[in-house]
């Protein structure tokens, strides 16, 4: 299964490594040598407003040989909390012949000091799998205007979206595209007060596995309605080939463990995330006897901010704003 940079903090700029490979920022007007860049990710990004997006773009095409260039990191654009990613999606689509080696893109690598991940403004970007055939792992980090289309794309092999709130018809448009080697889906699905409509009708196609023939990892995180995924998830046939499953980061109740434990079997996962959850002492301990082989994440136990437990308006995600 592919491997991936397990960076939950939803502020990692990716600074240090990404997709496996060390990270160096271009910066525009600085002289510093490009080390062999088919053996580094490079990352650009608009400087805290000391250049623009458009300045590094520029500086990346000038000092690199792009044909060499495995991974991007994209992180701030010139004002992301009010313009949004379609123009750097544009950069990069536009000149996909000039990469033709690229194979990671992370889209949105941003701090909170720059901007909290739900006020990032992206846009569609289904033009990145459309120009880049060769891509194998596409990331992306804000919901507010997120949008995708279905499209069939033949070697994308991871594809995560990092989101305070997933809009719903995302979650449908990735039920509706066609990913023959996808092994790693990963969505944060997020809140309504941010744009978190998805249900669990939206994530049907997804839990078919139909479209997902090599799909080996799962994640569907960070929701409200962990409860109901959890439940949906107990019956899904995508489950049987798994090699992990994530429904962390939400509000999962022991309602939902128990709906999990009464579904099919999961002794045949490799791992079980559940990190960031609502269950009782009891039920953790239920869940860790039922899966004996299994590397069962229970961590970071919640306890609900006001005195009666299970109180709906107590319960919350990891990550919303």
């Amino acid at each position: 299964m592919i491997p991936y940079d397990a960076h939950v903090d939803p502020c990692h700029r990716y600074e240090d490594s990404y997709a496996g490979l060390p990270v160096t920022e271009v910066i525009p007007g600085q002289d510093k040598e490009i080390p062999d860049p088919g053996a580094a990710a490079l990352r650009i990004s608009c400087g805290w407003n000391d250049w623009t997006f458009d300045e590094a773009f520029a500086a990346l095409l000038d000092r690199v040989d792009t044909t060499l260039v495995p991974a991007l990191v994209i992180g701030g654009w010139d004002d992301c909390s009010s313009d949004s990613s379609e123009h750097v999606v544009g950069l990069l689509a536009d000149n996909a012949t000039r990469f033709p080696g690229l194979r990671s893109i992370f889209l949105g690598a941003i701090s909170f000091e720059e901007s909290e991940i739900s006020w990032i403004k992206q846009s569609d970007v289904t033009p990145l799998l459309e120009a880049f055939p060769l891509l194998e792992r596409l990331e992306v980090r804000g919901g507010d205007g997120l949008a995708l289309r279905p499209v069939r794309h033949e070697r994308l092999r991871m594809l995560r979206f990092e989101t305070g709130g997933l809009p719903g018809e995302v979650a449908r448009a990735v039920g509706a595209c066609d990913l023959p080697a996808l092994q790693h889906l990963e969505l944060w699905l997020g809140i309504e007060e941010y744009g978190g409509n998805a249900t669990v009708a939206d994530l049907a196609p997804i839990l078919s596995g139909e479209s997902l023939p090599a799909l080996r990892h799962l994640g569907l995180q960070d929701s409200e309605i962990q409860d109901e995924i959890a439940t949906a998830v107990a019956s899904a046939p995508v489950v049987a080939r798994l090699e992990s499953l994530a429904l962390s980061m939400g509000v999962l109740t022991d309602d939902g463990a128990e709906a999990l434990l009464g579904g099919q079997p999961l002794t045949h996962l490799r791992r079980l995330d559940l990190h960031h959850h609502f269950l009782g002492d009891e039920m953790m301990s239920r869940v860790a006897e039922a899966l004996p082989g299994v590397e069962v994440n229970l961590s970071d136990q919640q306890t609900p901010e006001s005195d009666e437990w299970l109180d709906e308006d107590s319960l919350y995600v990891a990550v919303s704003e």
